[in-house]
């Protein structure tokens, strides 16, 4: 293993400077959760009733008060298939609790929701702000008092990174996270972009369009596309979280199975009786995070964790920006071309050698903290280890010094870039991100006229009507988190494909998301301070030219100062009703800027 590179050691020794009172506060909240906390010897007679009152062939046990309880957080439901595999896991769990002289219920369920179901409806809305929501569900679950020990049952975009920043104010408890797998490999990805495609141009129908939609979501487990729930599996085996190489394991097989019943028996050990205890707020730390970065840079993943990275460090007392997530993408390669950065899928990936190849490779090249706190051993080099059935016995075997398939998988010294896919760009229009993993170098700066929506369905009418064919930057403004929860906009991207396969230069500039499935078309997303808080993007007109460039890092208008400083912001958008976003308005009003994270109850809470 090469010592850390000096760039990683710079950028992680500036993040504990930064976070120095923050992460001591936080550290010093948990140890007075341990000691003196809402936990089981401190609960009446009457709490513990009510605690074990259900509890069947455990109460004696829990009754007891001898046996590690393990506290079950679960985001089960069957309509979204990553999550539908979930349905019989507490049961299991609860026997395999046994094997080991513990205990285990379902301290709660949160909510999951789909963004593949709500991908360009109003109900997008609501999609970010889950995220806290989840977080306070698992709060909620977990603020009975009666567990030593987590497993936190979760998989997809909003899903982990809220699991965590609940589980992180009950930093005191040992926690593992339990993935159920992707769903097996089925229509060709670039046969779904085609089909898509000729649907954006009314070239296909809609039963066509079904129907490959279909071949590609077609049963249990998550979606095989590298996007934001897969990106959360890989920084969970990043920061450690998991069990080694559990990642991307099909659901309904014996190794799922076993895996699973591996993390109930590990958590059982490192509770806080025993001598290997592990708490989860111990585990992410500065270096935690920051592996996390670099796994996100050296695999190609979602954008959308520029968002949720910021948010899960606060509740960990740990401070980091854009600009250090820049600074680590300028030295972490891009050793991995998963869909829509390549052609195979996650399992694919996984076949090729998958999160342990690319842990050892890391590590190998002084590019991760190999000195983390892991909940499986003494590093994160013991995560470089593939899961394998022995018969009936789980056994893991070391990580593959090669790549089976280098069109998925390549070394540090042979990458697909020098550099990881997120680059920070920033000017007078704002600091954005945007994903270049994917998108041809020719296409990494765009000058071009402006063309200014306030909504994405507007985009949608304008492509129809023919008024695009042009080079062109769009600007879809007022999708940041305080004008409307900042949804997905990714149902503009076969329409701004089409146009760029056109042969025009094309660009998106937003104070929204795009998914973590951004593909070709260059990006600047998540602009801030948004449109609805008097940013930039308010000022934008028609036919102002506008410069995106991922090599310089600018998000620029070339309008002159004084013409710019004197027009007025575009008046914002009535705020909408329906499907539930009325009930999110206090999340709206309060939430903070997405390089914080986006989140009301974080900025409430001071974190």
């Amino acid at each position: 293993m090469m010592a850390l590179h000096p760039t990683l050691a710079k950028v992680t020794d500036r993040i504990v400077a930064r976070s120095r009172d923050t992460r001591a506060a936080y550290l010093a909240l948990i140890d007075r959760a341990r000691e003196a906390g809402v936990n089981r010897p401190t609960l009446s007679c009457g709490n513990l009733a009510h605690g074990f009152a259900a509890s069947g062939e455990d109460k004696a046990a829990l009754r007891g008060g001898k046996a590690l309880n393990i506290g079950i957080v679960t985001a089960y439901n069957d309509m979204l298939s990553a999550h539908q595999p979930y349905g019989r896991y507490p049961e299991q769990i609860k026997l395999f609790a046994r094997e080991v002289g513990a205990t285990a219920q379902v301290a709660g369920g949160v909510p999951a929701m789909c963004d593949g179901v709500t991908q360009g409806q109003d109900s997008m809305e609501l999609s970010l702000f889950s995220r806290d929501t989840i977080a306070m569900s698992t709060a909620v679950g977990l603020s009975h008092g009666m567990f030593e020990a987590a497993l936190f049952l979760g998989i997809c975009d909003k899903i982990v990174p809220g699991l965590i920043i609940g589980g992180l104010r009950f930093g005191h408890l040992p926690t593992i996270l339990v993935p159920s797998g992707p769903m097996p490999t089925g229509l060709a990805n670039k046969e779904k972009v085609r089909i898509r495609q000729l649907y954006a141009e009314g070239k296909v129908g809609r039963e066509e369009l079904l129907e490959s939609e279909s071949a590609s979501y077609h049963g249990p487990g998550t979606c095989t596309f590298y996007g934001t729930a897969n990106s959360n599996q890989m920084m969970m085996e990043m920061m450690g979280l998991h069990m080694p190489g559990s990642s991307f394991v099909l659901p309904g097989t014996k190794l799922r199975q076993e895996l699973t019943r591996a993390a109930v028996h590990r958590v059982a050990q490192i509770g806080w009786d025993g001598d290997d205890y592990r708490p989860l707020g111990h585990c992410v730390d500065e270096k935690a995070i920051i592996n996390a970065v670099v796994g996100l840079l050296a695999t190609g993943g979602s954008t959308n964790h520029v968002i949720h990275i910021p948010a899960m460090a606060r509740a960990a007392g740990v401070q980091i920006d854009w600009d250090d997530m820049d600074e680590l993408s300028r030295v972490v390669p891009l050793i991995a071309s998963v869909y829509p950065n390549g052609a195979g899928d996650v399992n694919y990936f996984h076949a090729a050698g998958g999160m342990p190849y690319v842990i050892r490779e890391l590590l190998d090249n002084g590019l991760a903290h190999g000195d983390i706190m892991t909940v499986y051993g003494t590093s994160l080099a013991q995560g470089a280890q593939e899961p394998v059935m022995d018969g009936d016995t789980l056994t893991w075997n070391p990580a593959p010094t090669t790549s089976v398939d280098e069109s998925m998988l390549r070394p540090v010294t042979a990458p697909f870039q020098p550099e990881g896919g997120l680059r920070l760009l920033q000017g007078n229009l704002g600091r954005g991100t945007i994903k270049v993993s994917a998108v041809d170098p020719s296409r990494w700066t765009i000058e071009a006229p402006a063309r200014v929506f306030d909504d994405q369905n507007d985009v949608l009418k304008a492509f129809k009507a023919g008024e695009l064919e042009k080079d062109v930057v769009v600007v879809v403004r007022f999708q940041g988190p305080a004008a409307n929860g900042m949804p997905e906009l990714h149902k503009l991207t076969p329409p701004l494909g089409v146009l760029q396969d056109r042969g025009f230069r094309v660009a998106l500039v937003t104070d929204g998301r795009m998914s973590g499935a951004s593909g070709k078309v260059p990006a600047a997303i998540h602009v801030s301070p948004e449109a609805r808080k008097g940013g930039p993007l308010a000022r934008l007109r028609d036919g102002d030219v506008v410069r995106v460039c991922a090599q310089s890092g600018q998000l620029e208008v070339l309008v002159s100062e004084a013409e710019w400083a004197a027009r007025e912001d575009a008046p914002a958008p009535v705020e909408a009703m329906g499907v539930g976003r009325e009930l999110f308005a206090l999340m709206r009003h309060h939430s903070d800027p997405a390089e914080r994270g986006g989140s009301a109850m974080l900025a409430a809470a001071g974190l």
